[in-house]
């Protein structure tokens, strides 16, 4: 036997007990039992489909499911009874727990209502795509509201723009249908009306500064809380850096002719001093020195 037969029988051999090997260990763990840990669980309501602000629950929109009882659902409810026939305050999605907080109570039924805070009104505002900040005026957000009212329309010197109202929350934008369709693709939802809630006195203000010109919606950051507070822009203060001030526009008065100062001529200079020249003499064996003028 030569040595490449020898290398190919070493080979097989080795790859013959490899898999009879490898096929006795899939064996073993395969006989060994199945063995299931029972986790103690408990019934617990959840969402059947996903289910819009303001649904009415019925048996058909919710479900009960198993849920670990070590981790239970703070405000959750373990039959359907206690949450049939009350509305939604808050929106869910699909298999997501039913809690108190996201119900309205028993008689409030469902709708936008009972999402209105006690102590707060609801009132709609007509918008366009541009009054709506493009459609991204959604219900959860928080606006401002500026007007521009225009109280002679003979001069418009007096046109004012300012907030009405300041970090108020959205409760509706559109009908449900425009809710709904542009939250399969991601996109804005564009409407003609919004509904805010404000308090019974910012009602008055929006409604008597939406009798009286044009509103529009700022957005804000939900982070921002702090009331805007501002005085409000006339049209004439928006050319009030290129527009001269009645000040500067009136004469100025001359001032009274003064006369110059005499003047008085400067001391003339003295003459220089006459320079002097120190001359050495010598005359025959004498030596002296001469002052020259």
């Amino acid at each position: 036997m030569n040595r490449q037969t020898r290398t190919f029988v070493v080979v097989t051999i080795a790859t013959a007990s490899a898999a009879l090997a490898s096929f006795g260990v899939y064996k073993a763990v395969a006989s060994i039992p199945e063995r299931r840990v029972e986790i103690a669980t408990r019934h617990t309501v959840v969402a059947a489909t996903e289910l819009p602000l303001g649904t009415m629950l019925t048996r058909d929109s919710i479900k009960l499911v198993d849920w670990p009882e070590k981790t239970p659902v703070q405000g959750g409810f373990d039959s359907l009874e206690a949450v049939v026939d009350r509305g939604l305050i808050a929106s869910v999605v699909a298999n997501e727990p039913i809690t108190e907080n996201k119900l309205a109570a028993r008689e409030a039924g469902a709708g936008l209502p009972p999402t209105i805070t006690p102590g707060m009104r609801a009132i709609s505002v007509k918008v366009n795509e541009v009054i709506g900040v493009a459609g991204f005026v959604v219900p959860g957000t928080r606006v401002d509201v500026v007007t521009v009212i225009d109280p002679n329309s003979q001069s418009q010197q007096d046109t004012i723009s300012r907030i009405v109202v300041s970090n108020v929350q959205v409760l509706s934008a559109g009908t449900r249908y425009d809710q709904e369709e542009p939250k399969k693709d991601g996109q804005a939802i564009r409407s003609t009306v919004i509904t805010l809630m404000v308090s019974p006195q910012d009602a008055e203000r929006v409604a008597l500064a939406q009798a009286e010109g044009q509103l529009m919606l700022t957005l804000r950051n939900p982070l921002d809380v702090e009331p805007s507070n501002t005085t409000g822009v006339r049209k004439a203060a928006l050319f009030a850096s290129t527009t001269p001030t009645p000040d500067a526009a009136k004469p100025r008065p001359s001032r009274p002719a003064t006369r110059p100062a005499p003047v008085v001529a400067a001391p003339p200079e003295p003459a220089p001093a006459a320079r002097q020249y120190t001359v050495e003499t010598i005359r025959a064996a004498k030596r002296s020195e001469e002052v020259v003028r």
